[in-house]
């Protein structure tokens, strides 16, 4: 996926940020650089707030397969929670000091605020406090690890990589950002010495990591709260090349001129670079791509010679550039690739990437976790080769009232791909509210004619509105980071319903 940044020229930094730098979560970003690592020892018992999130469900899973102890809360009982019970995590409901009792360190991700209870109460009692990402390097410190980064297609590159390395019978540890079907984990910690991992650029939090190969699917402006403007997120992208092994590898697209400035910059520091995709120049190139309704296929051609590859339940032409990179990376662990492909072939998807969530009174509703716009279009664009002939009703809540202000336009764009657009009000994780942003700021932009755009401000109505919308043949697909999944069971038993009212 491009992100229409062309004619970039590479920087020559010595590793400090040029003045100006100035968004709200510069200085976090900006310690990510120097930020220490502990010792997986030095952990001692972790508590983990906010332990069902993707990230940190993963990290507790792999904590607890190290022989670490761990505690944690979350607000809300789920099934994430009982298998982190059975795994052996402590895990209790709503936020107290009294969980710090007996703890050594605290874990937490940016999306915590530095207000919350639980870290002012470590702060105040001396618990050292560590983010994430530095919890997770100590964790797989002693592994050989394979950081995937990028803009879009992390998951499902770190995914492939990963069924790519279990297939040749590597067992390898991995940290994903959503769950596989075949085996409904996010993480794992295998007999292998290697360990894949999704390496998240939001917050520079992947500046903790130490890969021995890098990945790195694209760049362009996303999470301006943290980083300001584009050359800030260049330079973060620059350290993170700066942080692969001596001997490493980085694997770049080609095809999105934001990588491929991180790729020029990287020869200039003399690392050892692969790139890949449809570009002419690509090391690895990507060719004869063909979607079908329930996965792609394309030839994939470096120095290991030329491999067909299917990719089952995956759709569009991105995510041929997704398996480029995940070929690129086992041809350089010296995977068989015949067995890799066949592998690929028979992937059953990872969830929340345009999820399967059931059909009902002749409608197919999907989910997909795209909450930029570059990522909404792509979804859109290759889900409308699935429709058929019936109509795209695309369903976009957005994420955070900051990227809504920033990037509302862009969004607007994205969904005017679809034949009806739906747009729901903002999910504000841990933001307050902004004056005059809202989910209307987004529909009040899209170019399709007024009863082709729907503006829905509560969220339990949403369910009611789209069961109104859609008729058989529809395909109906619901994106963003917050709730909105819930919206698919709700949909197709409300159609099912009424699907039964109808009948004589």
């Amino acid at each position: 996926m491009g992100s229409g940044m062309a004619g970039l020229v590479v920087r020559d930094h010595a590793g400090e940020r040029p003045e100006g730098w100035t968004a709200p979560g510069q200085r976090l970003v900006r310690s990510a650089a120097t930020e220490r690592v502990p010792s997986l020892a030095e952990l001692g018992r972790v508590h983990i707030i906010g332990i069902a999130g993707a990230g940190m469900s993963g990290l507790a899973a792999l904590l607890l397969a190290r022989g670490v102890r761990v505690t944690g809360c979350e607000t809300r009982d789920s099934d994430t929670l009982r298998a982190l019970r059975v795994l052996g995590a402590e895990v209790s409901l709503g936020h107290s000091a009294d969980h710090l009792h007996h703890v050594d360190t605290v874990v937490y991700s940016t999306a915590i605020p530095m207000s919350h209870l639980e870290l002012r109460t470590a702060a105040d009692r001396g618990i050292p406090t560590f983010r994430r990402a530095a919890a997770l390097s100590a964790a797989v410190a002693d592994l050989l690890n394979i950081a995937v980064s990028g803009t879009h297609g992390k998951t499902t590159t770190t995914s492939l990589a990963t069924v790519a390395a279990q297939a040749c019978g590597l067992d390898p540890s991995f940290a994903i950002g959503g769950n596989l079907y075949e085996s409904g984990r996010n993480a794992h910690f295998g007999s292998g010495e290697y360990a894949f991992v999704e390496a998240d650029e939001s917050d520079g939090s992947f500046l903790l990591l130490h890969p021995r190969i890098a990945v790195v699917t694209n760049v362009e402006a996303d999470h301006l709260e943290n980083y300001g403007d584009l050359e800030a997120i260049f330079w973060a992208f620059e350290r993170f090349v700066d942080r692969i092994e001596p001997g490493g590898l980085l694997v770049a697209c080609a095809d999105d001129p934001g990588a491929r400035r991180v790729a020029e910059y990287a020869r200039g520091r003399g690392r050892r670079v692969q790139t890949y995709g449809a570009a002419a120049d690509a090391d690895v190139r990507v060719e004869n791509v063909v979607e079908h309704p329930g996965s792609v296929e394309a030839s994939v051609t470096g120095a290991f010679g030329s491999q067909d590859v299917v990719l089952g339940a995956l759709i569009g032409r991105h995510m041929a550039l997704n398996g480029a990179a995940a070929l690129t990376v086992a041809a350089e662990l010296g995977m068989d690739l015949e067995v890799v492909a066949k592998a690929w072939a028979r992937f059953n998807g990872v969830r929340r990437r345009f999820e399967f969530r059931g059909e009902a009174a002749g409608v197919r509703v999907y989910d997909d976790y795209a909450h930029h716009p570059t990522e909404i279009a792509a979804t859109l664009r290759a889900a409308r080769a699935a429709v058929g002939c019936g109509r795209l009703v695309a369903v976009f809540q957005p994420g955070t009232y900051s990227r809504t202000q920033t990037f509302a336009t862009q969004f607007a764009g994205a969904m005017a791909v679809a034949d009806v657009a739906v747009v729901m009000d903002v999910y504000p994780a841990r933001e307050e509210p902004l004056p005059g942003v809202s989910g209307a700021l987004i529909a009040g932009q899209i170019p399709l004619p007024e009863p082709r755009v729907v503006y829905e401000p509560r969220w339990a109505a949403t369910t009611g509105r789209l069961a109104d919308l859609v008729r058989p043949g529809d395909l109906v697909v619901t994106m963003g980071i917050g709730d909105v999944h819930l919206i698919c069971a709700e949909l197709l038993a409300e159609l099912a319903v009424r699907e039964d009212e109808s009948r004589p």
